[in-house]
Formats: structure tokens, C-alpha cells, sequence
């Protein structure tokens, strides 16, 4: 007999609170900073494409949702500093599961992911994300590519900072020293 008092008590002592809600479209929550949310190709400070068409971030996804296909750089048309880079990069969101296993193969520090969490969409085709929709915008100073190599002369000085770090540490290598 007190069980139906009981659980009538529940409803009785939320019944005079104050009802809390989110005006969700107008009033966009921030998500936690560290939240795993849509992918973003990244670029170099001159413009250059992260991605060099290694696949990894393609081999690393449990659910085999990233398809990408490896173009060779020439000298006419450089879009990575490296001798490849990714001609197509496509994620379907309908099978990424967001683990972030891709972003820890990527070996270029290319793919990051963003705190952006809006991904529903109605039309299935709209979810499978292009190489063009990932990329990360063109910040001042950054030329578009296809355009030379601006901040050195081979691709060991984008990933070492420059020629002078990277001697150092090749010879920290030979005498066995640790270079900080």
C-alpha cells in the first residue's frame, strides 16, 4: 500500500521545481574543450597541406569510414611539402564513430579533430564530408595552393623547424645527447 504513495512521491517533488530548459538553436552550447567532434584537415603557415596520402588515418578507422587517395606532388603543382599529398579525402560521418584512433596515426599532425557537433543531417549523401569541407581556412599569410615550398627548402624544415634544429639534432643522434 505505501509503495503507490512512494512512488507518487517522486512525482510530487518534482512537480513544483522549476523547469530548466535550453533554448538550444538560439542559444548554441559550447561543447568541452576537448571534445571529439567533426574532423579538420590542418595546413602549414604558408599554406601547405599537412596530408601527405600516407592512408594511415584510412588503415586506423575501426569502422572504415575514411577513404583517401594519394596524389604525387611535381615540381609545377605542390600541395604538401612532401613528394605525395592527399588528391581525394573523403570521411562518411554515417560510419565514423569518433574514437579518434585516426587522429593518433596521423604522422603529419594533418588531422585534428574540432569541438563542431552539428553533423545531423537529412540527406545521407551531405554526410560524407570532402576534402574541400575539411580543410582548415585560409588564415592571413597563407597562399592557396598549388604554389612552391615558403619556409625552406626541403620538406625536413617544416616538420623540424628549420635546417638549424634539424643539424643539431642529427648530431645529437651520432653523440648519443639528448636535444630538448
Amino acid at each position: 500500500m505505501f509503495d503507490f504513495f512512494k512512488g507518487f512521491g517522486v512525482t510530487f517533488s518534482t512537480m513544483f521545481k522549476k523547469v530548466v530548459t535550453e533554448e538550444y538553436p538560439e542559444d548554441f552550447p559550447p561543447a568541452a574543450p576537448r571534445y571529439h567532434g567533426r574532423h579538420q584537415l590542418n595546413r602549414h603557415p604558408d599554406g601547405l597541406e599537412k596530408c601527405v596520402g600516407c592512408e594511415l588515418c584510412a588503415w586506423a578507422c575501426p569502422a572504415d569510414a575514411i577513404y583517401v587517395e594519394g596524389g604525387d606532388n611535381t615540381p609545377e603543382e605542390r600541395y604538401s611539402p612532401g613528394e605525395r599529398y592527399g588528391a581525394i579525402y573523403q570521411i562518411n560521418y554515417l560510419r565514423c564513430i569518433g574514437c579518434g584512433l585516426c587522429i593518433e596515426a596521423c604522422p603529419t599532425r594533418s588531422l585534428t579533430m574540432t569541438n563542431f557537433y552539428e553533423l545531423a543531417d537529412d540527406n545521407r549523401q551531405d554526410l560524407i564530408y570532402t576534402k574541400e569541407q575539411l580543410m582548415a581556412p585560409l588564415l592571413p599569410g597563407m597562399e592557396q595552393p598549388p604554389h612552391p615550398m615558403r619556409l625552406g627548402e626541403d620538406e625536413q624544415d617544416y616538420y623540424v623547424q628549420g635546417p638549424t634544429l634539424a643539424r643539431s639534432s642529427s648530431v645529437a643522434d651520432q653523440t648519443g645527447e639528448q636535444v630538448r
